[in-house]
């Protein structure tokens, strides 16, 4: 009778997590593979048709690739071309950019033609912005699309996870800027079990998403300044000057956004807005210069690999007139992110910091100056981290940064966001 009455010893605790977390890893795979082929499918035509308008056209026509008639032609074409997409595709090409962040909506299927299309132009035709913002949104809303309907046990907010990391994973090249925008995301939440129980699934995407991308494209942040050892004492100072200098500076584009925004706003029409962003874009790239074009990777190689062959004013024209350049593209209606084309600020900030005291190692005013502004940009503590360290390829340089974080986060904590609500207001 007791064997017959007996019941079932119930699984260990540590049994029963693992086997909720097993059927996570297929479709975290899934996702993480296929966000990273979408980014890199947009990524690849952006890129061909960057050779062409950049190239081969002026090439065929007898203009300077980067004369300032031709940058203006392609600014204000850019313009004209994002502005008819705006009008006429479906959805209008998503929401309004200056109310979105990495913390994309999930939006109608009908909607992301028209949202690929015009980051496309983007990429292409030379505004400062990168493909961050948009790429998330088009995954999240593919991945939710698909996702409930091919296992739908897993709810909207868990695909809204899993195609976030992923995409995040595919842009650094890496799962751990993914882990950490999550982890920051969960500090005030409540989290069921362990951490990394949360972070089992998204971790995974991420990293099929980096493994995708590294395979195809091979992206590196790595830049090829000179090499850094054992900082010093003069290197801490360093780094929260610069640091707290790119905070200030970066805050300054924050407090512009609302205003120039509701200035772009006024024109009521995207065919008056975007072609009006293209020509101030126009005359910017005239003050500044072909490297103060487009998302800005590309560029911060370029300023990296010859640290001393700009001046102090060239370098510090090139870094105001890029967060000019970035504040003007997000607001007049141009579809694309901040992270990238204010990595190209702080690098150009952080040149500028070696130029005027020659003692500022290149690789310490770069990355603490990185770190300084995409703490303004992006209020992403984690990710400015990430981002200012894996530019230098030195281990010593993390110490440094942790410090001059500190002082940064005090300018920019409590203080309006680069991102503003429906009304216009800045969120803070």
């Amino acid at each position: 009778m007791a064997q017959d009455s007996a019941q079932p010893a119930p699984p260990a605790p540590a049994a029963t997590a693992a086997r909720a977390l097993l059927p996570t890893i297929v479709p975290a795979l899934l996702v993480g593979v296929g966000t990273s082929l979408v980014l890199l499918g947009v990524s690849t035509a952006a890129e061909e048709l960057q050779d062409v308008l950049w190239q081969t056209l002026p090439d065929a026509l007898g203009v300077g690739r980067y004369s300032v008639l031709w940058m203006f032609v392609m600014l204000f074409a850019t313009g004209v071309a994002v502005g008819l997409v705006v009008w006429k595709a479906p959805g209008h090409a998503g929401p309004d950019p200056a109310t979105t962040g990495l913390d994309a909506p999930v939006l109608p299927l009908g909607v992301l033609p028209g949202l690929l299309l015009a980051t496309a132009l983007v990429l292409a035709g030379g505004p400062s912005l990168g493909p961050e913002n948009p790429i998330i949104a088009v995954n999240v809303s593919l991945a939710v699309w698909a996702g409930l309907r091919a296992f739908p046990r897993t709810g909207e907010r868990g695909w809204v996870a899993l195609s976030e990391a992923g995409t995040i994973g595919a842009l650094f090249g890496t799962p751990v800027a993914a882990a950490l925008v999550i982890s920051e995301a969960l500090a005030g939440q409540r989290i069921k079990g362990q951490l990394w129980d949360s972070l089992f699934a998204p971790l995974l995407a991420a990293g099929a998403g980096a493994l995708t991308a590294s395979l195809v494209s091979q992206p590196s942040f790595d830049l090829p300044l000179p090499p850094f050892g054992r900082p010093g004492w003069g290197d801490l100072l360093a780094s929260l000057v610069v640091a707290s200098a790119g905070a200030a500076l970066g805050m300054l584009a924050v407090y512009a956004f609302p205003y120039v925004h509701g200035a772009f706003a006024r024109l009521r029409h995207p065919m008056l807005m975007l072609p009006a962003g293209g020509v101030v874009l126009g005359a910017l790239a005239a003050l500044g210069g072909h490297l103060t074009l487009f998302k800005g990777l590309d560029e911060i190689a370029e300023l990296a690999r010859d640290p001393d062959g700009w001046t102090a004013g060239e370098f510090a024209t090139m870094a105001v007139v890029k967060l000019a350049a970035l504040l003007v593209a997000a607001s007049c209606g141009f579809r694309g992110g901040r992270i990238f084309p204010a990595v190209f600020v702080g690098t150009a900030l952080g040149l500028c910091a070696h130029a005027v005291v020659p003692g500022v190692h290149p690789a310490v005013g770069v990355s603490a100056a990185v770190l300084g502004i995409l703490l303004a940009i992006t209020r992403q503590g984690w990710v400015s981290l990430f981002v200012a360290a894996v530019l230098v390829a030195a281990p010593g340089i993390l110490a440094l940064l942790c410090v001059a974080s500190l002082p940064a986060w005090l300018l920019v904590t409590g203080r309006p966001h680069m991102q503003l609500r429906p009304d216009g207001t800045a969120v803070r």
